[in-house]
This record gives C-alpha cells, structure tokens and sequence, in this order.
C-alpha cells in the first residue's frame, strides 16, 4: 500500500491504472474466494480521477490545500474497500444479512467518522468486504453472499468476522483494507487468511457518528505488513468531538514506530486457554515456542504468565454481546429470514433487563482490570492468535444448535476476546505456515495506548521473519493470487 501510494505521488503509477488492476482482480478471481459483497467500480474510477486532477494540478504548480506538506493526502489514489457493517452513502449496504440485501445506505444520513477519514486520505472506494450477519460469528457465512474463503486454501474459511477484508488483501483484491474488531473480528481472519490485522486500543478510532456501548468493537487495519497497517492505522485514528473514550492522536505517527529498534523487552506468554476443556493445535503450539525463541533472539526477556482470566470470567461477554446483536433495526415481521445464530442471540439479549445488562457490563469491566493487572509489568505479551488452523467453511456454524455454535467458536478463538474485554491493543502477525500451506498466526499485545511500542515490536519481528519480502507480505504465495 505504502509503495502504491509513493508510486502515485511521484507520477511513476496513474491512480486509474492501479483502481483498473485491482477491477480486473477482483471480476477475475473473487468469486474464488468471496471477499466482496459490492463492487463500486464506477465510482472507484471517478475517484482515481478525481485523484489524477489533482496529481495534475499539483505538477501544474497549483498546489493543494490538503493532506501533509506536499498538500496531498498520504494515501491519495489507493484503493481500498470498507467492511460491509459500514455505511457508505449512496452505496449498497447489507450489514451481511439477506434482511438488507437490497439497502442502499440513505445520502441523507452522511458518513461515518472512519469512511470521512479514509476519504480525507485520499483513499478510492473499491467497495464493500463481506461479514457475517451483523458481524456476530468469528465465521464469515451469511444468506447473503458466498462464505469467504482463505486464499491459502479454499476449503477452509476466512475467518469473521472481517473475513472479506482479509481474503481481500491476501487475494492481492486490495492493498489493505478496514476491518471491526469486537471479539477478534481483525485478529481471527488476519491469523487465517496470512497477514497483519491490528485490534487499537479503545478509543483510539471513533466509532462516531453511532457509538459501542459495551466498549468491546473497535475498527482497524488488516495489511500484508506492518508498515502498511501501522499506515492505514494513521489514517484511521483521529477522535471526534464527543468521543466517550476518545484516546488523543499520537505525538508520532504509529508508522515512524515502525522504525523505531523496541529496545530490550521484558514480554510475558501463555499458551493456556482459559475455556474449560479448550486444547491448542500442536502445529499452533509449535508456532508459538518457535515466536517465543525468536523473541529471545532478538534480545528480548520471555517469561512465562498464568492465564490471568479464571474459569466463568467470560461468561458476562455472551450477554453485553446478546444485546448488541438485539441492537440492530430488523423489522419484527423479518426476524425469520435472520440466521439461527442470530435470532438465538437476539432473543437472548431481548430478554436481558436494563439491570442485567449493566451488572454484565460491571463484571466484564473487572474481568478487563484483572487482564490489564496480570500484563502490567510486561512491554508485550505473546499468545497463539487461535488456537486451531483455520476451519474448514460451516465447521464451527451449527444451525440446528446456535448455542453449540457459540461455543465452537468460543473454542476456535479463546485468545482473542480477552483483549477486547479489557480494551487493550493487540496485533496478529503471521508467522509460520504449516507444510500443508495454511498460515499460523501469533498475537501480540500490550497496555493501553501502547500501539506505538507494539507496532514497533511487532516491525522488528517482520524483519527477523521474513529475510526476503514478497507482494504477497510475509511468507510462502496464496493459492490464490
């Protein structure tokens, strides 16, 4: 992304043609693995356009008014998709159920804060990545579109739920895309698909003009490098007025971190669910003491941690995430045509009181405080991203036993919750492949606020793993590329 946007601004690569590559990608191979719901190609052509008059103006000697000192956006002509539970009006917006197969998101209603931010950097809408309903399973299977699928093996899924975005950018049908993390929405397709997903802390990016009430969904950046996450990331974490957790932008762009040599940490690990009766893969535990050596190699202490979350402490997020489902505004003589997950979790936080509610909300708060205590007097913690390879499409969705799917799910991700409970940043990094091609993720976090160090962390274990770079990002090419 970052070389693309380079190549833009010194005139070495036309906006349109780089918005005309990524067309004729995605109509050739997207189809193979379901990244996209929507595909805005005219009006991804009007804005490289509108980017090359600018570029025009610009050698013309007309300058520009915006973006940094050259008076150009920072990512002026890239293409970049938008999750599909992200209005962008006058474009199609399904929210990943067939209930809105049909909306078009109302020009009246305007922009979100993130899809205003993306635009102001200059970025050319390619359209919207498929999501599950609602964005609520760690899947990416809806009545709406087609599953979207690992580009490393197409019998296995892309994760959820921003499993588009992420088959997207391993698929090489986008530079980067945005992707929402509540749950581990970011770090679960980033760890299946092969590439970089970065979770912010809360509040780093607004949520406005809406808002999450339970504190646990943020938006940020999946990317086949570091540097190009931590780019994207830049763009995307500026706060609005009125934000309830707003975090200040940082003093130095999270890319300049990028740079930046970590120093010797002092990084805590586990590698023990917290989910009773929940093993990790060998080929993921392997992967992980593999990361750990590495880390030591680079100089840093690894010391081993108790899973700091006791048995039952996860039991207030299925609630708060019940109600948040409940949320959205399906009419009552639709509720049939949702997914079975869906109308179970509906119903479940339909029948929560107000009391109910604020008393999940206390509890996972203090689940949060114990997270955020047990990594304090660490710069970084390393776990597994999953605790299983990626699974293969409707392996963990169960229509006929929504709360067996729950739990699937709950199996397949018990590393990547924890840190939206408690609001702290966390980046999936793709370190390994097994020799049958399928990516192995290892999550790194950090304390609040502390994306900055991490990216630079996380910077210094790219350089380490991967000696020669590829298109593609980190390791061996997807079958799909």
């Amino acid at each position: 992304m970052l070389d693309q946007a380079t190549a833009v601004r010194t005139g070495a690569l036309s906006p349109v043609e780089l918005t005309e590559h990524y067309l004729r990608r995605i109509e050739r191979l997207d189809a193979s693995v379901g990244a996209y719901l929507t595909v805005t190609a005219d009006r991804a052509l009007d804005g490289a356009r509108r980017a090359e008059r600018l570029l025009a103006r610009r050698a013309a000697g007309g300058g520009g008014t915006e973006g940094g000192g050259d008076g150009l956006p920072p990512l002026l002509g890239v293409p970049l998709p938008v999750k599909d539970l992200d209005a962008v009006p006058g474009v199609r917006c399904t929210y990943g159920s067939a209930v809105f197969a049909g909306h078009t998101a109302p020009e009246e209603d305007g922009e979100s804060r993130l899809v205003a931010l993306l635009r102001e950097a200059g970025t050319v809408l390619l359209g919207k990545t498929n999501t599950p309903e609602f964005g609520l399973p760690a899947y990416t299977e809806s009545l709406v579109g087609p599953p979207a699928r690992s580009p490393y093996d197409l019998s296995r899924g892309a994760g959820g739920s921003s499993g588009g975005a992420a088959a997207a950018v391993a698929a090489g049908l986008a530079p980067a895309a945005q992707g929402s993390d509540g749950g581990g929405s970011i770090r679960i397709p980033a760890s299946c698909c092969g590439i970089v997903g970065v979770k912010p802390s809360r509040g780093r990016v607004s949520p406005a003009p809406g808002g999450d009430i339970s504190g646990l969904a943020t938006a940020g950046p999946l990317a086949r490098t570091v540097r190009d996450a931590a780019a994207l990331l830049d763009a995307m974490a500026a706060p609005a007025p009125g934000d309830p957790m707003p975090l200040a932008a940082p003093e130095t762009p999270f890319l300049r971190w990028c740079d930046r040599t970590p120093g010797r940490l002092r990084i805590g690990r586990w590698a023990r669910p917290d989910v009773p009766g929940v093993t990790v893969a060998p080929e993921v535990l392997a992967a992980y003491e593999r990361t750990s050596a590495l880390l030591a190699g680079l100089g840093h202490e690894v010391v081993d941690l108790e899973q700091p979350l006791r048995p039952g402490d996860r039991d207030a997020f299925t609630p708060v995430w019940a109600v948040m489902s409940a949320l959205a505004p399906v009419p009552a003589d639709r509720e049939a045509e949702l997914l079975p997950l869906t109308r179970w979790l509906r119903e479940h936080g339909r029948a929560a009181t107000g009391l109910d509610y604020a008393r999940a909300l206390e509890a996972m708060q203090r689940v949060g405080r114990r997270l955020a205590a047990a990594v304090a007097d660490c710069d970084a913690v390393l776990t597994p991203t999953l605790a299983r390879l990626p699974a293969p499409v409707g392996a963990l969705r169960n229509d006929e036993d929504p709360a067996a799917d729950f739990a699937a799910q709950v199996a397949f991700t018990p590393f990547t919750g924890p840190w939206n409970i408690a609001g702290l940043p966390a980046v999936s990094l793709p370190v390994e492949w097994t020799e049958d091609g399928l990516p192995v993720g290892m999550m790194l976090g950090a304390a609040h606020g502390a994306e900055g160090p991490l990216l630079a962390l996380a910077a210094q274990v790219e350089a380490a793993a991967v000696p020669r770079p590829q298109p593609w990002g980190w390791g061996p090419r997807p079958r799909v590329w």
